[in-house]
């Protein structure tokens, strides 16, 4: 089961449940194939929304192995996942914005339903931002 917490989505490849979490090495994996110099290069490459069908492949792969399923792009091509298109692109956008952020939220703190962000503690210095159980 995956872990949105973590970062982790999960999917159905040739009809088996597998977790994809775009990891560091999945993230460097990425700065390779989209031959950019860092992250935040690579979440520009993806904020666009615009991705074709091998830059969809390739963060499918990359999520993939992250998650523990070593996977060349070539057997994303011929791999089926439920929902076809529609869903491989579903989970393409999760994984990014779980990664990435969605632009109105940090990235997922498993604080909604979706999985989305819990609220950012503020940041003053010596701050408690949530007390401990029983301090009430």
């Amino acid at each position: 089961m995956a872990n949105r917490r973590r970062g982790e989505v999960e999917a159905i490849v040739d009809g088996r449940p597998r977790v994809l979490c775009l990891t560091l090495g999945a993230l460097a994996e990425l700065e390779a194939a989209f031959a950019v110099a860092d992250l935040p290069s690579l979440a520009e490459r993806f904020a666009g929304g615009r991705l074709s069908a091998r830059d969809v492949a390739s963060v499918f792969a990359a999520g993939l192995g992250g998650g523990g399923t070593p996977t060349r792009l070539e057997d994303v091509f011929e791999m089926h996942v439920e929902g076809g298109l529609v869903g491989i692109a579903a989970i393409v956008a999760d994984l990014l914005a779980l990664t990435f952020g969605d632009g109105d939220t940090p990235p997922d703190a498993g604080g909604s339903e979706r999985g989305g962000a819990a609220p950012v503690p503020p940041s003053v210095p010596g701050a408690i931002a949530t007390p401990s159980p029983g301090t009430r």
